[in-house]
């Protein structure tokens, strides 16, 4: 059976503007939660930006946009997903007035993006709260936030209202759980946290994305605005009922938020959750009105799965994107011991089509490695990543399996789709991009672009609607 996609699925990358953009403090833009954390989620962080915080120039996008964008269009890009920095817009966060040169500058990436005519996928806060909200207010974990999100989203919902169709409200929203400081900005240090503590900040997060969903539909009826879930399935370690039972309740732990944004009211299985934990969400009169306003597609991130068990002598966690479960013992894992699974992805495409009934993005999906640059027989700086190509072929196969099964899936936007620098750890050296960019981790380098071999394969790959990829 030949592989085959829709007409019109978006190909694409995707990208975070504190992972790539640079210009940390320039026109006018104000402090975010990442510029204050040189080692990222392992921490600790500093009183002040540091020289040794990777992302306070990031891979300089801010200054190189045009030429970056000139290549993903070279590649033959459908779409482009990035964030806006909201901490560029509002500097404190609380602002009454927006940042004009900040709000000139996503102007001028739309404008460029539509000269090639690629569809910007824009999310809304990705890991970036101002560091003064965090600050003043503790984050998400107080409720003011809900407020000044909504004057930052009317802001740029009526300011790009002709030039954005696609939007994402919080990225990996769950991961919130495990990584409050980086995910919702709460200065409050994690173990001094409750479950209430973070189900509370969680619940304003929440409204707050059921609230850019209702404002972007009045602004923009053509909007089309969907959450954002890591997603992690979880498979039972062995068949032992028990196992998996345990592995139903690791799966409710992230499903919980899209059940909420596609739904548009807390699961029943919650209630147990919560009593059993002592938590009391404190809701507003109208939240369950706003909470009504769901999403128009469920976009989410996939790199790895993982198992559960309820034998706390085999529950020892792996590695993974925030969050660590049981490895796997018949796979193989990458060089930072992310289980790789391209069934996975097939499989979560199933459970969440098979729950929700609405259309999925895989917004990101992608191989971190120490990739090496050499130069060819024809003299030209490349990286021979066919560790890269093999990893994203093979998740493809599977997500048109996933497509034949009866799946509707709008499209897929791989993970730093030119390198940037990481999340998790701040480095550069764990590369994932189609594009290699000649910076390093002692911050040498001369910021040039070079394709990687993956380059001209993910170009075939979209030229022919997939076609090209290899069962």
């Amino acid at each position: 059976m030949a592989i085959k996609f829709p007409e019109g699925f978006l190909w694409g990358g995707a990208t975070a503007a504190n992972q790539f953009e640079g210009a940390y403090n320039e026109d006018g833009k104000g402090l975010s939660t990442q510029d204050i954390a040189p080692k990222g989620l392992m921490g600790p962080l500093t009183d002040e930006p540091t020289e040794d915080n990777m992302k306070l120039i990031g891979i300089d996008f801010y200054h190189r946009y045009k030429e970056d964008i000139k290549l993903f269009a070279e590649m033959g890009f459908k779409t482009f997903r990035l964030s806006i920095a909201w901490s560029r817009i509002f500097p404190n966060g609380d602002d009454k007035e927006p940042n004009e040169k900040g709000l000139q500058f996503y102007d001028n990436v739309f404008d460029e993006l539509a000269k090639y005519g690629i569809e910007p996928l824009v999310t809304i806060s990705h890991y970036e709260t101002p560091l003064a909200l965090a600050k003043n207010y503790d984050g998400w974990a107080n409720r003011k936030l809900v407020g000044f999100f909504e004057n930052y989203v009317r802001t740029i919902f009526t300011r790009y209202k002709d030039k954005v169709k696609y939007w994402l409200t919080f990225n990996e929203i769950n991961s919130a759980i495990h990584a409050p400081y980086m995910s919702a900005g709460i200065w409050t240090p994690k173990e001094k946290l409750s479950k209430q503590d973070l189900y509370q900040a969680m619940h304003h997060e929440l409204v707050a994305s059921a609230l850019a969903v209702k404002i972007g539909h009045e602004i923009n009826p053509e909007f089309k605005i969907g959450c954002m879930i890591l997603g992690v399935p979880n498979y039972p370690l062995t068949p032992m009922p028990s196992d998996v039972l345990k592995a139903m309740e690791k799966d409710r732990e992230n499903l919980f938020f899209a059940d909420i944004h596609a739904r548009g009211e807390y699961p029943k299985y919650m209630n147990r959750f919560f009593k059993e934990n002592n938590i009391e969400i404190k809701m507003e009169p109208e939240d369950k009105e706003i909470l009504k306003h769901t999403v128009d597609f469920i976009s989410f991130s996939y790199y790895v799965s993982s198992c559960a068990t309820a034998d706390p002598e085999k529950n020892k966690a792996g590695e993974g994107n925030l969050i660590f479960g049981v490895p796997n013992p018949y796979l193989k894992a990458s060089e930072w011991g992310w289980q790789i699974d391209p069934e996975g992805l097939r499989y979560i495409l199933n459970q969440f089509y098979d729950r929700y009934q609405k259309p999925l993005f895989i917004v990101e999906n992608g191989l971190g490695a120490v990739d090496e640059l050499i130069t060819d027989e024809n003299g030209n700086k490349t990286v021979n990543d066919d560790y890269r190509i093999k990893y994203l072929n093979d998740h493809l196969v599977q997500v048109a399996e996933a497509i034949e099964d009866g799946v509707e899936l709008m499209g897929y936007t791989t993970w730093g789709c030119i390198d940037l620098v990481s999340a998790s750890t701040a480095e550069l050296k764990k590369r994932y991009g189609f594009i290699y960019v000649d910076r390093h981790d002692d911050g040498s380098g001369t910021l040039e672009r070079y394709k990687k071999k993956s380059f001209n394969w993910y170009k075939e790959v979209i030229s022919t609607n997939g076609a090209s990829l290899k069962k």
